[in-house]
């Protein structure tokens, strides 16, 4: 019970923190140029080419952050969308898409992994992410040795099942 607490606590406080530190998705107007958006958010964590022509700016809060945003910017470098990729509702969505996907489609939808791991007898790599779960789950995507995405379930997080004094 005083485990279960203690996670709690710690997911609302993630919460709370990133609700405070994110980059305030709605202050970003169609139209801003990609340096207003760089002096507002700061350096992108990745830039992906659109097919189109434009191209996306990816800001990942990091190995153990909830939220991945996505810019994208038309052919003349302005603002034509931006969006928080990982929540659950669109990550199910998403979920049937991905087989087949390449290596770089993947990283252009859902931006870099918390983790990547080798994915054993079954070769390729697993991809993690973590979101925001009341139930404590990660979105995982298998990655075959031809960079192809095989397949992209969810899963429990581990660290909720750590134990107090590993997560120390």
């Amino acid at each position: 019970m005083l485990r279960g607490m203690r996670t709690f606590a710690a997911i609302a406080l993630a919460l709370l923190l990133a609700a405070c530190a994110g980059p305030g998705i709605t202050r970003l107007e169609p139209g801003l140029d990609e340096a207003a958006v760089r002096e507002r958010w700061g350096t992108p964590t990745g830039r992906h080419a659109l097919p189109q022509g434009g191209s996306r700016l990816e800001y990942a809060s990091g190995p153990y952050g909830l939220e991945t945003w996505m810019v994208d910017l038309d052919a003349a470098g302005r603002v034509t969308g931006a969006r928080q990729v990982l929540e659950y509702g669109a990550l199910t969505a998403l979920q049937g898409e991905l087989p087949g996907m390449t290596r770089e489609a993947l990283l252009r939808t859902l931006g870099r992994p918390g983790e990547v791991r080798s994915g054993g007898r079954q070769g390729g790599q697993v991809w993690s992410w973590r979101f925001f779960s009341p139930f404590c789950l990660w979105f995982q995507v298998g990655v075959g040795d031809d960079g192809r995405v095989v397949d992209a379930v969810f899963t429990p997080d581990p660290l909720c099942d750590a134990r107090d004094d590993e997560r120390q």
